[in-house]
């Protein structure tokens, strides 16, 4: 066939090209390959340890209501500091590449082309496939061409891929964001025990000072022939007791610095904690609204809802591949033996095909299986996450309620021990009690201003805890 012929098929055949055309695209933009996500699990009607349920609000800086500036400073160097969110949001980004990737196929790709040859025969008299002989050494040729490739996507399995990395996308983000409320939580429980660490560290050195007070105490009474040789060893074994405990909880203190510095992605030895106290922060009051609200804030759930809605996407892309595909070409093209004539001798070329598999040994009916059996496992996956989620804030909230009621009686318990201390080592100073007495009330105020941090820090750890379940900062309004 000639170009003139090539440049002037029938006009029966274009009309078809065309009309096949215009129908794929149509059947294309009416193409859907996702549905609604329906987990099958009925959330409660509200929660079991919760007090109240009202409306709540998006608070995103939920830091912010515990009351302290250092921790909003650390949280902002986290934010820009770690290493882990960073790696989450540079994943974020492969996955919007990978959903561009996806979607280019819905629109043909066209390519240029523009090629210079020289052809030499360098000794012998040629042969028949070069296009040079001995009388004609050298051979020069130019050409270029455009060219449009296009599959029809018949069954929607080209909308299916695009639909599934979208999807993919959609969870990388909320995996991201996943990774950013446990990193900020991390931070938020780091600091607060730093703090809670260096005030038990403040009331090691305190009891450690009043042992030793009671020390000289006794060791008047021992030389005046007041106190006996056991008085004295049981008060030294009592001091050697509190200097011991004092550098553990130092040690402590130190580790829960290095813990919260690695987070923020910097060193310890930049780490500047200030002067505030535990004592100083707050812990707000939160309310947990009902159990259906949860579904919309966990970005873990949501991811696991995303994944599953990818795999959905990916069964049918993996049904289509089992189909006969139907691709559309054209090529508008030109050529010469010189370059100054290369737009002399334009031509077109218009190509259709149909693609089908026959035998591929069950290896298209096998990867529909692994897609359909994924998209199971990540259903289940998604439930797990939606009934681990509930559970979440029920302990959390349960959490709160008991260390709630132990901190109303641990106040009291710590007043009365205090003055029991008191008056034990006024009575003993005037003779009128054992150092038995004395030494059981020191112990038992240490331990009482031991737990009172301890309560605090839980209380407030509680709170963090409710806030990450929660998926983030949520408010009554």
């Amino acid at each position: 066939m000639s170009l003139s012929d090539m440049s002037r098929p029938h006009e029966p055949t274009m009309k078809l090209r065309l009309t096949l055309l215009a129908v794929s695209v149509l059947m294309a933009a009416c193409g859907s390959t996702t549905t609604p996500i329906d987990s099958g699990i009925q959330p409660p009607a509200e929660w079991q340890s919760a007090e109240r349920a009202t409306r709540l609000q998006n608070n995103q800086q939920w830091w912010t209501r515990f009351g302290s500036p250092r921790l909003d400073r650390l949280i902002e160097q986290a934010r820009t500091g770690s290493y882990d969110l960073a790696a989450a949001m540079a994943r974020v980004r492969q996955a919007q590449a990978t959903a561009v990737v996806a979607g280019a196929p819905l629109l043909p790709e066209i390519q240029g082309q523009l090629n210079a040859n020289r052809q030499k025969l360098i000794h012998g008299p040629g042969y028949s496939q070069l296009d040079v002989y001995s009388g004609d050494r050298v051979v020069e040729y130019f050409d270029a061409s455009l060219s449009a490739a296009y599959e029809i996507d018949f069954w929607g399995g080209t909308h299916a891929a695009r639909d599934s990395a979208l999807q993919s996308l959609r969870a990388s983000q909320f995996d991201r964001d996943t990774v950013e409320l446990t990193l900020l939580s991390g931070v938020a429980n780091s600091y607060t025990q730093a703090l809670s660490l260096r005030e038990q560290e403040r009331i090691a050195g305190l009891n450690l000072a009043n042992a030793q007070n009671v020390l000289r105490l006794v060791q008047t009474r021992y030389d005046s022939g007041s106190a006996t040789a056991l008085e004295l060893a049981q008060q030294k074994s009592l001091v050697a007791a509190q200097q011991r405990q004092l550098p553990l909880v130092q040690q402590q203190a130190e580790e829960a610095r290095i813990t919260l510095a690695a987070l923020l992605g910097q060193p310890v030895q930049l780490l500047d904690l200030g002067q505030e106290t535990v004592e100083q922060l707050q812990w707000p009051a939160i309310d947990a609204g009902i159990p259906s609200d949860l579904l919309r804030r966990r970005p873990d759930i949501a991811s696991a809802e995303a994944q599953l809605a990818a795999a959905q996407a990916d069964v049918v892309v993996a049904r289509a591949a089992m189909l006969p595909k139907v691709t559309l070409s054209a090529t508008l093209g030109t050529g010469a033996n010189t370059a100054s004539d290369i737009l002399r001798s334009p031509f077109y070329n218009l190509t259709s095909g149909l693609l089908t598999p026959i035998f591929n040994n069950g290896r298209l009916g096998a990867e529909r299986d692994k897609a359909t059996a994924r998209q199971q496992e990540l259903l289940q996956a998604y439930r797990g996450a939606i009934v681990n989620g509930f559970a979440d804030v029920e302990k959390a909230l349960n959490g709160i309620r008991g260390i709630d009621r132990q901190r109303q009686w641990q106040s009291e318990e710590l007043q009365q021990a205090q003055t029991a201390f008191d008056v034990a080592q006024s009575r003993y100073q005037a003779g009128a009690e054992d150092l038995l007495t004395v030494l059981e009330t020191q112990r038992t105020l240490y331990a009482a201003q031991d737990q009172n941090v301890q309560l605090r820090l839980s209380r407030l750890q509680a709170s963090v805890a409710l806030y990450k379940a929660l998926g983030g900062g949520w408010e009554v309004h």
